[in-house]
């Protein structure tokens, strides 16, 4: 009796979470695909393209260079729709650094 209660609490929390992980999921891909310079004036496959480009190159050269001519592209692509995207394109995948997260910032914070 015990054991059957609790698969169906198992089975129950289960179905209760699941839409929880399909909306991080659906938040997860629109942060990645954010991270693509240009990525509002592209496609979904031309994103796709990018992406594989980016994990198949074998160098961090060749993956910046991938990126910058990327860059230029978009650049180019923007200014033909008349959109104003940012002169230099995003930091190269290097991270933000020791010790920062976004949103933690030097400040005295909460009161203090």
């Amino acid at each position: 009796m015990m054991k059957s209660l609790f698969t169906i609490t198992v089975l129950a929390g289960s179905i209760l979470l699941a839409p929880a992980t399909g909306f991080a999921a659906d938040q997860q891909q629109d942060q990645m695909r954010n991270q693509i310079y240009g990525s509002q004036l592209m496609t979904e496959q031309e994103r796709n393209e990018y992406r594989n480009q980016m994990r198949a190159a074998k160098t961090a050269e060749e993956r910046e260079r991938i990126r910058n001519e990327h860059h230029k592209q978009m650049k180019i692509r923007a200014q033909e729709q008349g959109v104003t995207l940012p002169d230099e394109p995003p930091m190269s995948g290097k991270g933000m650094g020791p010790g920062m997260s976004p949103g933690m910032g030097q400040g005295k914070g909460m009161g203090r």
